[in-house]
């Protein structure tokens, strides 16, 4: 069998065994319903992701390194269309999309992130498709560094408590006997995450840009939702960085050319180059087209499940109830359930899961133990979106003969493993990674995204020179077991 009818096999099979496991879920429960639509999105997003190359760290490093603009046009786009379906889906009260708490951690936090990325050589949603590629050193920076990494962060106490503001101490522990008067509930604040979360980020506000322009910030109409979380927080924006992204970029080669052709250029030749920047790649700009339209029908899907079940927004974990799996439940009675297109969490709750049948306590954390609780892998419905990422860039890499499993050498492992640590650490104390926090952010009217992204793209901008550097390092080293002595 020849390698084509052999990938075309291997795609068959894999696209099989999703379409059995989605029917027995369904057979088991109608609940699991849910859970399905998670599997096949994520599907979705895993072969646009593989088939238009779609990686926030190599928009970064493309751009920076090589000075070529399409990924991150290609982002941009993306974005673009996104905003108005999720303005379109916010004013029609069928948005599962919410704001997260403003503050200078958000642009800490994607500086880190930033960093793990490039090391990484993928960001959150990069390294998923990657995996589904065969890349080993994006499965190191998953397990290691997303997974099994980002549990440990959050669970750490002792000596780093010692390291935080008294004023988040004391926060925390004072909204964790105001729960305890009020609900009978115990909060889990032990660790440095728990203050950090419950002393600080729960008492910082949350704003999009049609709650700013509303007279009730609670219940914007049509219009602020689509002239503020639109257009104001999400459509100009994108369009000025790619107006920037061109002037620095292609703008110096398409200048000399329509020079040479007609001997002058005007206002109108650039706005001829921008458009000739976006359409370079048709494959990429198509690609973000159908991820924002993908990622808006997805937020429509969920919020109709939700309303189809009568289940609160984001809460899985009260169909969890109802199905008799209490455990996997948090004491409030939720689990991780996203309502849109996220990663990060999941992978945590992977690397908790897996820590725990080792014997360690992952429940006396605010991470998991009160906020996203940890579900057993086969009914973790945002896992099963991750998954679906991996095996929906498998199947277009072997539909596209791209698919090779490659193993890393020492070097690559290091830098697997440090830049999902990173990742990690960036993704939790801003509540999101690329995905999570910008790229739904910065659609959905979040300030938030665009300080994330600022972040991340500093972050990225540090590592791309730090790999520089490196690299360089490594000739000259090469280079000296050359030199003779004359």
């Amino acid at each position: 069998m020849d390698i084509e009818k052999r990938n075309k096999l291997w795609a068959l099979i894999v696209t099989g065994a999703l379409i059995l496991i989605s029917l027995i879920y369904i057979k088991a429960n109608i609940y699991f319903l849910y859970l399905v639509v998670y599997i096949w999105f994520g599907v979705a997003y895993g072969m646009m992701l593989q088939y238009g190359r779609f990686c926030f760290a190599s928009a970064s490093r493309d751009l920076f390194a090589a000075g070529v603009p399409r990924m991150a046009v290609g982002i941009l786009i993306a974005l673009i269309f996104f905003s108005l379906i999720q303005a379109a889906l916010a004013s029609t009260d069928m948005s599962t999309f919410h704001p997260a708490p403003f503050g200078i951690h958000m642009l800490i936090a994607g500086c880190v992130f930033g960093v793990g990325m490039v090391l990484a050589g993928g960001c959150a949603s990069g390294s998923l498709y990657k995996v589904g590629e065969g890349n080993m050193t994006s499965l190191l920076a998953v397990v290691v560094g997303l997974c099994l990494g980002q549990a440990v962060f959050v669970d750490l106490g002792g000596v780093f408590n010692k390291l935080l503001p008294q004023s988040w101490i004391d926060g925390a522990h004072q909204t964790q006997a105001a729960v305890l008067a009020g609900r009978g509930l115990e909060m889990p604040v032990n660790t440095w995450f728990d203050h950090y979360l419950v002393g600080y980020i729960w008492k910082q506000p949350t704003y999009t840009v049609a709650g700013l322009l509303a007279d009730n910030p609670h219940h914007p109409t049509t219009a602020n939702i689509f002239l503020g979380n639109a257009v104001i927080n999400s459509i100009i924006p994108a369009l000025l960085i790619l107006g920037i992204i061109y002037w620095f970029y292609p703008r110096k080669v398409h200048k000399t050319r329509v020079i040479k052709e007609k001997g002058s250029f005007s206002i109108g030749d650039n706005f001829a180059g921008i458009w000739k920047m976006i359409t370079a790649s048709k494959r990429t700009s198509m690609m973000g087209i159908l991820v924002g339209i993908t990622a808006g029908l997805h937020i429509l899907t969920i919020a109709g499940m939700q309303k189809r079940f009568a289940v609160k927004s984001s809460n899985f974990g009260e169909l969890l109830l109802r199905m008799g799996y209490d455990k996997d439940v948090t004491p409030k009675g939720t689990v991780f359930d996203p309502g849109y297109w996220y990663i990060t969490s999941q992978e945590g709750q992977v690397g908790a899961w897996i820590l725990e049948k080792f014997g360690w306590d992952m429940h006396d954390n605010m991470f998991f133990g009160w906020v996203n609780g940890i579900p057993e892998l086969w009914r973790n419905p945002a896992l099963w979106m991750s998954l679906g990422i991996i095996f929906g860039a498998m199947i277009m890499a072997l539909l596209q003969k791209e698919f090779k499993v490659k193993f890393p050498s020492t070097e690559l492992m290091v830098w697997g493993i440090s830049g999902g640590l990173l990742m990690g650490m960036g993704s939790r104390p801003s509540l999101g990674c690329n995905i999570g926090g910008f790229f739904i952010r910065a659609a959905g009217g979040d300030p938030n995204g665009w300080v994330y992204g600022t972040g991340m793209v500093l972050g990225a901008f540090v590592g791309v020179k730090f790999f520089n550097w490196w690299t360089e390092r490594q000739m000259a080293k090469e280079m000296a077991d050359f030199d003779i002595d004359l």
